[in-house]
Protein backbone atom coordinates (compact mmCIF):
# COMPACT_ATOMS: atom_id res chain seq x y z
CA UNK A 1 0.00 0.00 0.00
CA UNK A 2 1.45 3.16 -1.04
CA UNK A 3 -0.42 6.44 0.65
CA UNK A 4 0.59 9.45 -1.27
CA UNK A 5 -1.51 13.21 0.48
CA UNK A 6 -2.80 15.69 -1.35
CA UNK A 7 -3.52 19.56 0.03
CA UNK A 8 -6.44 21.28 -1.78
CA UNK A 9 -9.45 23.39 -1.90
CA UNK A 10 -11.65 22.67 -4.46
CA UNK A 11 -13.00 24.70 -4.96
CA UNK A 12 -14.27 24.04 -7.13
CA UNK A 13 -12.69 20.77 -8.73
CA UNK A 14 -11.91 20.45 -12.52
CA UNK A 15 -9.84 19.13 -14.74
CA UNK A 16 -6.21 19.84 -13.79
CA UNK A 17 -7.22 18.64 -10.73
CA UNK A 18 -8.49 15.60 -12.03
CA UNK A 19 -5.11 15.47 -13.94
CA UNK A 20 -2.94 15.74 -10.69
CA UNK A 21 -4.85 12.66 -9.08
CA UNK A 22 -4.40 10.50 -11.99
CA UNK A 23 -0.73 11.90 -12.38
CA UNK A 24 -0.15 10.95 -8.96
CA UNK A 25 -1.56 6.72 -9.26
CA UNK A 26 0.63 6.40 -11.89
CA UNK A 27 3.35 7.66 -9.82
CA UNK A 28 2.45 4.19 -7.63
CA UNK A 29 0.07 5.46 -4.97
CA UNK A 30 -2.60 3.19 -4.15
CA UNK A 31 -4.21 5.18 -1.96
CA UNK A 32 -4.33 9.01 -1.53
CA UNK A 33 -5.61 11.43 1.40
CA UNK A 34 -6.63 14.50 0.91
CA UNK A 35 -6.73 17.67 3.15
CA UNK A 36 -9.11 20.12 2.34
CA UNK A 37 -10.11 23.57 3.02
CA UNK A 38 -13.25 23.85 4.86
CA UNK A 39 -15.50 26.43 4.71
CA UNK A 40 -13.44 29.02 4.03
CA UNK A 41 -9.91 29.34 1.81
CA UNK A 42 -6.28 30.54 1.46
CA UNK A 43 -7.56 33.64 -0.69
CA UNK A 44 -9.77 35.50 1.86
CA UNK A 45 -12.99 33.90 0.81
CA UNK A 46 -16.12 31.54 1.32
CA UNK A 47 -16.09 28.25 -0.66
CA UNK A 48 -18.66 28.27 -3.27
CA UNK A 49 -20.09 25.30 -1.99
CA UNK A 50 -20.06 23.62 1.91
CA UNK A 51 -16.94 21.35 2.84
CA UNK A 52 -19.37 18.61 3.55
CA UNK A 53 -20.30 18.30 -0.15
CA UNK A 54 -16.66 18.86 -1.70
CA UNK A 55 -15.43 16.82 0.84
CA UNK A 56 -18.48 13.89 -0.80
CA UNK A 57 -17.26 14.52 -4.22
CA UNK A 58 -13.96 14.34 -3.79
CA UNK A 59 -13.82 11.29 -2.60
CA UNK A 60 -15.96 10.15 -5.48
CA UNK A 61 -13.65 11.91 -7.75
CA UNK A 62 -10.58 10.02 -6.96
CA UNK A 63 -9.48 11.05 -3.28
CA UNK A 64 -10.13 8.01 -0.30
CA UNK A 65 -10.10 9.61 2.87
CA UNK A 66 -10.43 13.53 3.50
CA UNK A 67 -9.77 15.55 6.20
CA UNK A 68 -10.49 18.96 6.90
CA UNK A 69 -7.58 21.88 7.76
CA UNK A 70 -8.60 23.74 10.60
CA UNK A 71 -9.94 27.43 9.58
CA UNK A 72 -7.20 29.67 11.16
CA UNK A 73 -4.54 27.52 8.78
CA UNK A 74 -6.95 28.04 5.61
CA UNK A 75 -6.95 31.78 6.37
CA UNK A 76 -3.62 32.60 6.73
CA UNK A 77 -0.23 32.42 5.19
CA UNK A 78 1.10 30.69 2.19
CA UNK A 79 3.70 29.08 5.13
CA UNK A 80 1.51 28.72 7.55
CA UNK A 81 -1.55 27.05 5.71
CA UNK A 82 1.10 24.75 4.35
CA UNK A 83 2.38 23.73 7.40
CA UNK A 84 -0.78 23.25 9.31
CA UNK A 85 -1.71 20.76 5.63
CA UNK A 86 1.82 19.01 6.31
CA UNK A 87 1.55 18.37 10.11
CA UNK A 88 -1.60 16.89 9.57
CA UNK A 89 -0.54 14.44 6.83
CA UNK A 90 2.68 13.71 8.26
CA UNK A 91 0.89 12.94 12.23
CA UNK A 92 -1.31 10.15 10.20
CA UNK A 93 1.66 8.45 10.28
CA UNK A 94 0.67 6.40 7.36
CA UNK A 95 1.87 8.33 4.23
CA UNK A 96 4.83 7.73 2.16
CA UNK A 97 4.63 10.74 -0.03
CA UNK A 98 3.49 14.11 -0.82
CA UNK A 99 1.82 15.00 -3.99
CA UNK A 100 1.51 18.51 -5.35
CA UNK A 101 0.68 21.05 -8.47
CA UNK A 102 3.86 23.44 -9.81
CA UNK A 103 4.51 25.22 -12.72
CA UNK A 104 8.27 23.59 -12.92
CA UNK A 105 7.16 20.21 -12.36
CA UNK A 106 10.94 19.62 -10.57
CA UNK A 107 11.32 18.50 -7.43
CA UNK A 108 15.53 19.25 -7.49
CA UNK A 109 15.01 22.61 -8.87
CA UNK A 110 12.26 23.56 -6.32
CA UNK A 111 14.43 22.01 -3.54
CA UNK A 112 16.88 24.78 -4.66
CA UNK A 113 14.57 27.51 -4.78
CA UNK A 114 13.57 26.71 -1.13
CA UNK A 115 17.48 26.54 -0.11
CA UNK A 116 17.90 29.98 -1.63
CA UNK A 117 15.06 31.46 -0.30
CA UNK A 118 16.27 30.17 3.07
CA UNK A 119 19.36 31.34 2.80
CA UNK A 120 18.75 35.01 1.06
CA UNK A 121 16.31 35.28 3.93
CA UNK A 122 18.79 35.50 6.32
CA UNK A 123 21.60 37.17 4.67
CA UNK A 124 19.95 39.79 3.31
CA UNK A 125 17.33 40.45 5.73
CA UNK A 126 18.14 44.28 6.20
CA UNK A 127 17.80 44.68 2.20
CA UNK A 128 14.23 43.25 2.44
CA UNK A 129 13.17 45.55 4.76
CA UNK A 130 14.50 48.37 2.86
CA UNK A 131 12.41 47.18 -0.05
CA UNK A 132 9.55 46.44 2.42
CA UNK A 133 9.42 50.14 3.93
CA UNK A 134 8.50 51.62 -0.26
CA UNK A 135 5.58 49.72 0.85
CA UNK A 136 5.77 46.30 -0.52
CA UNK A 137 4.90 42.65 0.54
CA UNK A 138 7.70 40.87 1.80
CA UNK A 139 7.18 37.91 -1.12
CA UNK A 140 7.61 40.89 -3.65
CA UNK A 141 10.77 42.31 -1.55
CA UNK A 142 11.88 38.74 -1.56
CA UNK A 143 11.87 37.75 -4.51
CA UNK A 144 13.52 41.31 -5.63
CA UNK A 145 16.22 40.35 -3.66
CA UNK A 146 16.39 37.00 -5.53
CA UNK A 147 16.32 38.48 -8.97
CA UNK A 148 19.27 39.87 -8.13
CA UNK A 149 21.71 36.77 -7.41
CA UNK A 150 19.71 33.65 -9.19
CA UNK A 151 17.31 35.49 -11.89
CA UNK A 152 16.43 31.67 -12.54
CA UNK A 153 15.67 30.70 -8.79
CA UNK A 154 13.27 34.48 -8.64
CA UNK A 155 11.35 33.31 -12.01
CA UNK A 156 10.62 30.18 -10.32
CA UNK A 157 9.30 31.60 -7.12
CA UNK A 158 7.29 34.22 -8.44
CA UNK A 159 4.81 31.57 -9.78
CA UNK A 160 2.08 30.70 -7.50
CA UNK A 161 1.92 26.69 -7.32
CA UNK A 162 5.81 26.68 -7.08
CA UNK A 163 5.71 29.34 -4.48
CA UNK A 164 2.74 26.88 -2.38
CA UNK A 165 4.92 23.72 -3.40
CA UNK A 166 8.30 25.54 -1.75
CA UNK A 167 6.47 26.00 1.58
CA UNK A 168 5.11 22.13 1.57
CA UNK A 169 8.88 21.68 1.20
CA UNK A 170 9.80 23.88 3.81
CA UNK A 171 7.41 22.07 6.07
CA UNK A 172 8.22 18.51 5.33
CA UNK A 173 11.48 19.31 6.56
CA UNK A 174 10.26 21.93 9.15
CA UNK A 175 8.58 18.38 10.95
CA UNK A 176 11.18 16.32 10.00
CA UNK A 177 8.52 14.46 7.83
CA UNK A 178 10.16 10.90 6.21
CA UNK A 179 7.10 11.65 3.47
CA UNK A 180 8.81 12.19 -0.42
CA UNK A 181 7.87 15.29 -2.21
CA UNK A 182 6.39 14.49 -5.40
CA UNK A 183 4.95 17.56 -8.28
CA UNK A 184 3.58 17.59 -11.20
CA UNK A 185 3.76 19.69 -13.47
CA UNK A 186 0.89 21.99 -13.77
CA UNK A 187 -1.83 21.45 -17.04
CA UNK A 188 -4.27 23.72 -16.72
CA UNK A 189 -4.73 27.35 -17.10
CA UNK A 190 -2.52 30.08 -15.12
CA UNK A 191 -3.88 30.50 -11.44
CA UNK A 192 -6.38 33.14 -11.14
CA UNK A 193 -6.68 33.10 -15.11
CA UNK A 194 -9.66 34.85 -16.11
CA UNK A 195 -10.15 32.34 -19.88
CA UNK A 196 -9.62 28.74 -20.15
CA UNK A 197 -6.60 27.26 -22.27
CA UNK A 198 -8.23 24.08 -24.34
CA UNK A 199 -9.58 21.39 -21.95
CA UNK A 200 -8.47 23.63 -18.64
CA UNK A 201 -9.64 26.51 -16.73
CA UNK A 202 -8.88 27.77 -13.34
CA UNK A 203 -10.93 28.18 -10.07
CA UNK A 204 -11.00 31.56 -10.31
CA UNK A 205 -12.59 31.08 -13.74
CA UNK A 206 -15.18 28.48 -13.30
CA UNK A 207 -16.53 30.35 -9.51
CA UNK A 208 -16.95 33.59 -11.97
CA UNK A 209 -18.70 31.36 -14.38
CA UNK A 210 -21.05 30.09 -11.53
CA UNK A 211 -21.57 33.34 -9.78
CA UNK A 212 -22.38 35.51 -12.81
CA UNK A 213 -25.32 33.05 -13.70
CA UNK A 214 -24.27 32.11 -16.61
CA UNK A 215 -25.69 28.58 -17.98
CA UNK A 216 -23.67 25.91 -15.34
CA UNK A 217 -23.32 23.68 -18.65
CA UNK A 218 -20.37 25.81 -19.40
CA UNK A 219 -18.25 24.62 -16.90
CA UNK A 220 -18.76 21.10 -17.87
CA UNK A 221 -15.84 21.32 -20.32
CA UNK A 222 -13.82 21.91 -17.72
CA UNK A 223 -14.66 19.64 -14.80
CA UNK A 224 -16.59 16.39 -14.56
CA UNK A 225 -20.15 15.10 -14.96
CA UNK A 226 -20.27 14.82 -11.16
CA UNK A 227 -18.99 18.34 -10.09
CA UNK A 228 -21.28 19.87 -12.54
CA UNK A 229 -24.57 18.16 -11.44
CA UNK A 230 -23.55 19.09 -8.25
CA UNK A 231 -22.88 22.74 -8.79
CA UNK A 232 -26.03 22.69 -11.21
CA UNK A 233 -27.83 21.82 -7.73
CA UNK A 234 -26.60 23.48 -5.00
CA UNK A 235 -27.12 26.57 -7.52
CA UNK A 236 -30.95 26.04 -7.75
CA UNK A 237 -31.07 25.02 -4.11
CA UNK A 238 -29.36 28.38 -3.00
CA UNK A 239 -26.86 26.40 -1.22
CA UNK A 240 -23.44 28.42 -3.06
CA UNK A 241 -21.70 30.64 -0.76
CA UNK A 242 -20.63 34.66 -1.40
CA UNK A 243 -18.29 36.65 0.37
CA UNK A 244 -20.76 39.44 -0.61
CA UNK A 245 -23.17 38.22 1.26
CA UNK A 246 -21.35 38.76 4.47
CA UNK A 247 -20.93 42.69 3.21
CA UNK A 248 -23.44 43.83 6.29
CA UNK A 249 -22.21 41.41 9.18
CA UNK A 250 -18.58 42.42 8.23
CA UNK A 251 -19.09 46.15 7.95
CA UNK A 252 -20.80 45.88 11.80
CA UNK A 253 -18.30 43.68 13.16
CA UNK A 254 -15.75 46.67 12.32
CA UNK A 255 -17.86 49.16 13.21
CA UNK A 256 -18.66 47.62 16.59
CA UNK A 257 -14.95 46.89 17.57
CA UNK A 258 -11.49 48.87 18.61
CA UNK A 259 -7.82 48.97 17.66
CA UNK A 260 -6.76 46.88 20.71
CA UNK A 261 -9.12 43.95 19.48
CA UNK A 262 -7.99 44.36 15.84
CA UNK A 263 -4.41 44.22 16.75
CA UNK A 264 -5.14 41.46 18.13
CA UNK A 265 -6.11 39.42 15.21
CA UNK A 266 -4.18 37.01 13.36
CA UNK A 267 -2.01 38.66 10.52
CA UNK A 268 -2.28 42.23 11.66
CA UNK A 269 1.02 43.94 12.69
CA UNK A 270 3.27 47.06 11.97
CA UNK A 271 0.27 49.34 12.80
CA UNK A 272 -2.57 47.69 10.41
CA UNK A 273 -4.71 47.36 13.13
CA UNK A 274 -5.34 51.55 12.29
CA UNK A 275 -5.61 51.63 9.19
CA UNK A 276 -8.32 48.71 9.23
CA UNK A 277 -10.33 50.77 12.28
CA UNK A 278 -9.66 53.75 10.21
CA UNK A 279 -12.02 52.16 7.12
CA UNK A 280 -15.03 51.71 9.26
CA UNK A 281 -16.81 54.34 7.73
CA UNK A 282 -17.06 52.73 4.73
CA UNK A 283 -20.64 51.87 3.08
CA UNK A 284 -19.57 48.82 1.34
CA UNK A 285 -17.23 45.69 1.40
CA UNK A 286 -15.66 47.31 -1.95
CA UNK A 287 -15.05 50.17 -0.27
CA UNK A 288 -13.83 48.78 2.84
CA UNK A 289 -11.36 46.54 1.20
CA UNK A 290 -10.06 48.94 -1.04
CA UNK A 291 -9.71 51.75 1.73
CA UNK A 292 -7.65 49.11 3.59
CA UNK A 293 -5.12 47.68 0.55
CA UNK A 294 -2.03 48.92 -0.23
CA UNK A 295 1.36 47.50 -2.47
CA UNK A 296 2.41 46.01 1.53
CA UNK A 297 -0.96 44.62 2.36
CA UNK A 298 -2.33 42.38 -0.79
CA UNK A 299 -6.07 42.09 -1.08
CA UNK A 300 -6.50 38.37 -0.19
CA UNK A 301 -4.50 39.11 3.03
CA UNK A 302 -7.26 41.95 3.77
CA UNK A 303 -9.79 39.29 3.33
CA UNK A 304 -8.36 36.77 5.66
CA UNK A 305 -7.83 39.72 8.42
CA UNK A 306 -11.44 40.59 7.87
CA UNK A 307 -12.85 37.11 8.46
CA UNK A 308 -10.44 35.86 11.14
CA UNK A 309 -11.94 39.58 12.53
CA UNK A 310 -15.49 37.92 11.99
CA UNK A 311 -14.71 34.56 13.39
CA UNK A 312 -12.45 35.45 16.05
CA UNK A 313 -9.39 33.90 15.06
CA UNK A 314 -6.66 35.70 16.92
CA UNK A 315 -2.36 35.66 16.85
CA UNK A 316 -2.34 32.91 19.46
CA UNK A 317 -4.45 30.46 17.81
CA UNK A 318 -2.00 30.72 15.14
CA UNK A 319 0.85 29.45 17.71
CA UNK A 320 -0.87 25.95 18.15
CA UNK A 321 -0.41 23.05 15.94
CA UNK A 322 -3.26 20.90 15.34
CA UNK A 323 -4.77 19.02 18.08
CA UNK A 324 -6.55 16.20 16.29
CA UNK A 325 -7.70 15.55 12.62
CA UNK A 326 -10.86 15.39 11.51
CA UNK A 327 -12.29 13.08 9.03
CA UNK A 328 -14.85 14.59 6.70
CA UNK A 329 -15.00 11.84 3.80
CA UNK A 330 -13.81 8.28 3.21
CA UNK A 331 -14.17 5.13 1.09
CA UNK A 332 -13.40 1.70 1.77
CA UNK A 333 -9.36 2.23 0.60
CA UNK A 334 -9.87 5.48 2.79
CA UNK A 335 -10.60 2.86 5.86
CA UNK A 336 -7.69 1.12 4.77
CA UNK A 337 -5.59 4.31 5.63
CA UNK A 338 -7.29 4.86 8.70
CA UNK A 339 -6.89 1.75 9.83
CA UNK A 340 -3.33 1.38 9.28
CA UNK A 341 -2.80 4.63 10.88
CA UNK A 342 -4.51 3.27 14.12
CA UNK A 343 -0.82 2.40 15.00
CA UNK A 344 1.10 5.43 13.63
CA UNK A 345 -1.24 8.56 14.07
CA UNK A 346 0.69 10.96 16.52
CA UNK A 347 -2.89 12.86 17.39
CA UNK A 348 -6.55 11.27 17.49
CA UNK A 349 -8.17 11.64 13.85
CA UNK A 350 -11.95 11.39 13.92
CA UNK A 351 -15.14 12.27 12.07
CA UNK A 352 -17.30 13.42 15.64
CA UNK A 353 -16.02 16.80 15.79
CA UNK A 354 -17.66 16.71 19.71
CA UNK A 355 -15.92 14.06 20.71
CA UNK A 356 -12.56 15.64 19.32
CA UNK A 357 -13.64 19.01 21.25
CA UNK A 358 -13.12 17.00 24.49
CA UNK A 359 -9.67 16.06 23.95
CA UNK A 360 -8.14 18.81 25.97
CA UNK A 361 -8.54 22.84 26.28
CA UNK A 362 -6.79 23.11 22.79
CA UNK A 363 -8.94 20.80 21.02
CA UNK A 364 -11.66 22.78 22.46
CA UNK A 365 -10.42 25.97 21.10
CA UNK A 366 -10.59 24.65 17.67
CA UNK A 367 -13.72 23.25 17.44
CA UNK A 368 -15.02 26.68 18.87
CA UNK A 369 -13.37 28.64 15.65
CA UNK A 370 -14.99 25.77 13.38
CA UNK A 371 -17.97 25.95 14.92
CA UNK A 372 -17.98 29.77 14.46
CA UNK A 373 -16.86 29.58 10.94
CA UNK A 374 -19.48 27.06 9.82
CA UNK A 375 -21.99 29.77 11.66
CA UNK A 376 -20.75 32.74 9.42
CA UNK A 377 -20.46 30.76 6.51
CA UNK A 378 -24.27 29.60 6.99
CA UNK A 379 -24.68 33.16 6.48
CA UNK A 380 -22.71 33.74 3.20
CA UNK A 381 -25.51 31.17 1.99
CA UNK A 382 -28.17 32.19 -1.02
CA UNK A 383 -30.36 30.18 1.44
CA UNK A 384 -29.43 30.52 5.42
CA UNK A 385 -28.69 27.65 7.17
CA UNK A 386 -29.20 26.59 10.98
CA UNK A 387 -26.66 27.86 13.45
CA UNK A 388 -24.44 25.02 15.47
CA UNK A 389 -24.63 22.72 12.05
CA UNK A 390 -21.39 21.67 12.15
CA UNK A 391 -21.63 19.41 15.35
CA UNK A 392 -24.45 17.40 13.61
CA UNK A 393 -22.86 17.64 9.97
CA UNK A 394 -23.19 13.56 8.57
CA UNK A 395 -19.73 12.61 6.99
CA UNK A 396 -19.37 10.89 3.61
CA UNK A 397 -18.53 7.08 3.87
CA UNK A 398 -18.64 5.54 0.45
CA UNK A 399 -18.43 1.44 0.49
CA UNK A 400 -19.76 0.95 -3.20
Amino acid sequence: MKVSGIICEYNPFHNGHLYHIRETRKNGATHIVAVMSGNFVQRGDTAIMDKIERARLAVRSGADLVIELPVQYCLSSAENFASGAVYLLNSLGAAQEISFGSECGDVEKLSEALDTVEMTALSHAEEIRSIMEKGYTYPRALNSVINGIEPEIASIVAEPNNLLAIEYMRALKKYSCKMKPFTVKRMSADHDSTAPAGEYASASYIRECIASGKDISRISEYTTSLWTDAVSNAVHSGATASLERLERVLLYKLRSTDPEEIAEISDVGQGLEHRIYGARMAGSLEELLFTIKTKRYTMARIRRIMLSLLIGIKKSDMEELPPYGRILAFNERGAEILSAAKSSAKIPYSSSLAKLSQINEKAERFAELEVRASDVYGLALETVNSAQKDYRAKIMIDME
